[in-house]
């Protein structure tokens, strides 16, 4: 007769602990080093939904994207060896976009660590530098401790992702141990003088600029900041990828910072002489290579509020540094009193001018017009609607004419990690199926994770992928012709018939090969029931908003005759 009544195997005892600390969904792709944990799972059906994914790069990305949609840790279980190197891609963009995530990791049995047994990796030396903390699972009874503690850290302060190796036999043997209680979340405040300075020094302004950005924000934070500023009547720009923190629509939006920057906006950010950071990090992407601002001390009076106590003066000196949480800050911005006597109200409605005139487009070359197309979405989806994508040129279309209006509509990488959007966008669409969730990806990026597109179709994902395709790696041909031009190499590519690759799948497929027609394709996708793919074949002349290639190449060769 057992005796200790919570006596359970290492597998078990995990699963319950994923329980405790709310966890409704978890990605992998399945392994023999963790089989006893997959068991484990079955019972935990009712609770746990358990998604199988094509690969781990993809499985992770959906786990991340969770992190960015809920605030909650994103789970994903990957074995060891090839699988937690496929899924680091998504443990790096989890670290730079400060996602909370929590990767599990099948690990060989403790009696072979150090042996260079099959796929056996030191996953404290792989992951050392991009993870808030890696760790092995060595005994059974720690479970609950380190889940706790890999729960508490992954959201604490600014998020990020946290790496756990479960050594085989860990998982099946067995202990009596209590679960303890469910994590909860530590964020920082900030105090009384902080506050009272930052209103001094946003007093003596004449032309301040409000930044938001990076991670751990709510709903309830985005409203209380969109409140600050249009009390204090503050022109507010979002960081890289950052859009939706803040209502695009609102009379005090001005813009996002990032590649493809409006050249105005550049221009009113070297203006500026007092720049309010909320939650960014002030990256080489935001800084322009760190040459927006002077260093070490920026020209411009710096007040930078951050989670992370360590991108504090990480890079630029400030004139007031606020270790906070997004939601503390913002709620204590909220109350603080209303500054008087603003002399910034024309100097406001001047960069909302900017950022609107910004939203006309400027012409492209071809039948499809990529501008038209996102102009048409902007117009034509609620704003619920969720809009996911990679990286590369293509994107730059998307940011510049979408406008974003609620906090949690946004799934993009600030990592500038390609085939990010097609994952990203099933956990979307798992998680709120009753709203429109779009998929944009370029050729190239679309087949790093298009394996995912089973995913989709296995459970009902009903997401709308347009695939930007023309036949290049665009982002690299761009710089290509600038830094070599006419010397084309290694960025050309031959592609599939997108459309009928999303039909062999199962999926709603179809090409569009005029910008007229897009607008009845959209409709025939999303009236699909399930995953549904529009392909548009685009000039590969159309390389930015602004310019071509054939511009570019003429610019360069320019350039070098008269050097």
């Amino acid at each position: 007769m057992n005796t200790r009544p919570n006596m359970r195997t290492g597998g078990q005892i995990l699963v319950d602990a994923l329980r405790l600390h709310g966890t409704d969904m978890v990605f992998c792709v399945p392994g023999e080093s963790y089989l006893a944990t997959l068991d484990a799972f079955h019972d935990a059906a009712d609770a746990i939904r358990l998604i199988v994914c094509r690969q781990e790069g993809g499985a992770a990305n959906m786990a991340e994207a969770y992190g960015k949609l809920t605030g909650r840790p994103g789970i994903c279980f990957v074995t060891r060896g090839p699988g937690a190197t496929h899924a680091s891609v998504a443990i790096h963009t989890a670290h730079q976009d400060s996602t909370p995530l929590v990767l599990f990791v099948g690990q060989v049995g403790r009696s072979m660590i150090e042996r260079d047994a099959f796929q056996e990796i030191d996953y404290r030396r792989m992951f050392g530098q991009f993870t808030k903390w890696v760790a092995q699972i060595d005994d059974p009874a720690r479970v609950p401790e380190m889940v706790s503690r890999a729960f508490h850290t992954a959201t604490s302060g600014r998020p990020g992702p946290v790496v756990l190796a479960l050594p085989e036999d860990m998982q099946t043997e067995t202990a009596a141990v209590e679960d303890g209680l469910r994590y909860h979340p530590i964020e920082p405040a900030p105090d009384a003088t902080d506050m009272i300075r930052l209103h001094d020094l946003l007093s003596r302004a004449k032309r301040p600029l409000m930044m938001v950005g990076g991670g751990g924000w709510s709903k309830a934070a985005c409203r209380d900041i969109v409140a600050f500023a249009e009390a204090n009547d503050l022109p507010t720009i979002a960081a890289f990828r950052r859009q939706d923190v803040f209502d695009n629509t609102h009379r005090n939006y001005a813009g996002d910072i990032g590649l493809g920057i409006n050249p105005a906006l550049q221009a009113r950010v070297r203006e500026a002489d007092l720049l309010l950071v909320v939650g960014a990090q002030l990256t080489e992407i935001i800084t322009g290579g760190y040459t927006l601002f002077d260093m070490p001390k920026p020209r411009q009076t710096l007040i930078h509020v951050h989670p992370g106590i360590h991108e504090l003066a990480r890079v630029y000196q400030g004139d007031l540094l606020i270790n906070a949480g997004m939601n503390r800050f913002a709620h204590a911005a909220r109350l603080m009193a209303h500054v008087t006597g603003r002399p910034w109200g024309e100097w406001a409605r001047a960069a909302r001018a900017d950022y609107e005139r910004h939203l006309v487009p400027e012409g492209s070359p071809g039948a499809v017009d990529l501008a038209e197309i996102v102009i048409a979405l902007r117009t034509q989806l609620p704003r619920d609607a969720i809009i996911a994508n990679g990286a590369g040129n293509y994107t730059v279309w998307v940011h510049r004419f979408y406008q974003w209006r609620d906090y949690g509509t946004q799934l993009a990488p600030q990592s500038g990690s390609m085939g990010y959007g097609v994952p990203a966008s099933i956990t979307a669409a798992l998680l709120h199926p009753d709203r429109p969730v779009v998929s944009f990806a370029g050729d190239g990026c679309f087949l790093m994770n298009g394996q995912e597109l089973a995913t989709a179709v296995q459970y009902g994902a009903k997401v709308v992928y347009i695939v930007v395709n023309n036949g290049i790696y665009g982002t690299i041909r761009m710089h290509q012709e600038r830094e070599y031009p006419g010397r084309i190499s290694g960025t050309g590519i031959n592609n599939p018939d997108f459309a009928a690759y999303a039909r062999a799948f199962g999926a709603h497929g179809e090409l569009v090969t005029r910008t007229a027609d897009f607008a009845a394709a959209f409709d025939r996708a999303r009236a699909h029931d399930g995953p549904a793919l529009i392909e548009l074949r685009v000039d590969p002349e159309a390389i930015t908003p602004k310019t071509t290639l054939r511009a570019i190449r003429d610019a360069a060769l320019a350039k070098s005759k008269k050097g």
